[in-house]
């Protein structure tokens, strides 16, 4: 008997033996081992992974969280891609980091020979970027460019994936080439750069105070004596007046790092902007 039951416990392994095996590679077909081509997974993507509600993918596309497909972590193909919602494309500035990355992921505003050269941080020690993805991803988290104190923003538009001003990666000459055709003029004491245009019969561009918006450029024009400090207001890039109270750093040049707030219209009794007409 006891040779019978063990004959016909074989016999029902051996029978599931054969039926689950198929059930078995049908999973690890959907879910499980990533096709691979020359060491490179096929039809996946990175993402920005730790958003609460919306994700941003290396295609550029934005979506919520609960539409990533689980398989090859990417967003849906539907919809708007390398999208600017809520981004400042003048200061490349944005009120969300899903679509600050979105936007930054665009070849026609970050390419990968500039983003090569960035350091991820200050430091001598520190690394490079080694992809767009990676740079849009980092560059558009919090940075100490973006806060005041450590625990407040400069703007609501704090994530930004500018090139950095002192580390551009964008030489000087790179810088004066976006300069052609352009009057750069030191305004008054106290004027717009509306007014300092208009008085030369052409208009402020705006697009062009983020080129004028850095240091070797402002030396190049202003005297600055030998000072250029990162400030904030709609009246930079300007230079202090030496008549100016001694705590506003007489004769320093003064650069914005919240560069959502470049304006041609923006003023202070006591700098002179340097304007870009046309």
């Amino acid at each position: 008997m006891s040779k019978f039951r063990l004959s016909l416990s074989w016999f029902v392994f051996q029978l599931l033996l054969f039926q689950v095996p198929s059930g078995i590679l049908a999973i690890r077909k959907d879910v499980g081992f990533l096709q691979l081509q020359n060491g490179v997974n096929i039809g996946t993507c990175r993402n920005t992974v730790q958003g609460r509600y919306l994700l941003s993918d290396d295609t550029g596309h934005v979506c919520s969280a609960l539409s990533v497909d689980p398989q090859s972590r990417c967003c849906p193909r539907k919809g708007e891609r390398f999208s600017c919602r809520g981004c400042n494309v003048l200061s490349q500035c944005c009120n969300s980091y899903e679509y600050c990355v979105s936007c930054c992921l665009n070849p026609a505003r970050t390419q990968n020979e500039e983003i090569i050269k960035v350091k991820i941080a200050k430091p001598l020690t520190a690394g490079m970027y080694t992809s767009v993805f990676d740079y849009c991803a980092g560059r558009c988290r919090h940075n100490s460019e973006s806060v005041v104190h450590e625990n407040a923003y400069l703007s609501d538009f704090h994530h930004c994936f500018s090139l950095p001003s002192n580390a551009s990666g964008a030489s000087y000459t790179q810088l004066e080439a976006r300069l052609v055709g352009i009057n750069v003029v030191i305004g008054k004491e106290g004027e717009s750069c509306d007014s300092v245009c208009k008085s030369k019969g052409q208009s402020c561009v705006l697009n062009k105070l983020l080129v004028l918006n850095q240091c070797d450029i402002m030396q190049k024009y202003m005297s600055c004596k030998g000072t250029c400090l990162a400030s904030t207001g709609a009246d930079q890039p300007a230079e202090v007046v030496d008549d100016a109270p001694k705590h506003l750093n007489p004769g320093a040049c003064l650069y914005t790092r919240t560069q959502s707030m470049l304006s041609c219209d923006g003023s202070h009794r006591h700098t002179r902007r340097l304007c870009p007409c046309a």
